[in-house]
């Protein structure tokens, strides 16, 4: 029996630190390999560079999108609005109709209207016409954004009345080249479109 007691004892009695000495398969199952902490870390963060690199590549594709179409819808509307000047003088209000051309107008095609401008007004006012244009459709046939360059096709209804006679109406198609200035896209060229041409 003494010796019986003596053995429960020293179970009992035995030093903590003694206890601790377990397999070591046991004491590692509870922990993390630092490894595969660190893959799974890199796993997340590259897959966020990912996402945040996707996110910008959208909104940069994006953005170059809504550039365009706002430029494009930009230089449609100046390109109708200059067309449509281009038609419309009025012999009792030259200086304005004048006017309005060469602020419409630049480069070469802006030159000619000015070094002709006093011809002209002279012709106009000689047969006392008045000229009205309404625009039709246009479309944009051709935008350079870096470049500054633009082509419009636009269809014009233009109404002519003389002091005599009934108005002559005509409606024609009109080929303009578009240059972005200081001050918004203005004509550079003017003509007529061939026949069977497409505005795109």
């Amino acid at each position: 029996m003494a010796r019986q007691r003596t053995a429960l004892q020293d179970s009992a009695g035995q030093d903590p630190a003694q206890e601790s000495t377990a397999p070591a398969g046991t004491a590692r199952a509870g922990t993390r390999n630092p490894l595969v902490v660190a893959a799974l870390a890199l796993a997340v963060c590259a897959a966020g560079a990912a996402g945040w690199g996707g996110w910008l590549r959208y909104e940069a594709t994006h953005d170059d999108a809504a550039s365009f179409a706002q430029a494009r819808d930009d230089a449609l509307a100046a390109g109708e609005q200059a067309v449509q000047n281009m038609n419309t003088l009025d012999h009792r209000s030259l200086e304005n109709g004048l006017d309005s051309w060469e602020q419409s107008t630049t480069g070469d095609l802006h030159s000619q209207l000015v070094d002709g401008r006093d011809a002209f007004a002279e012709q106009i006012a000689a047969a006392k016409t008045v000229s009205t244009a309404k625009v039709l459709s246009g479309a944009v046939t051709e935008l350079d954004q870096r470049a500054g360059r633009a082509g419009v096709m636009v269809a014009l209804r233009v109404t002519v009345t003389a002091p005599k006679g009934e108005p002559a109406v005509k409606e024609s198609r009109l080929l303009g080249s578009l240059t972005r200035t200081a001050d918004g896209w203005k004509l550079s060229a003017l003509g007529q479109a061939p026949v069977g041409g497409t505005g795109g």
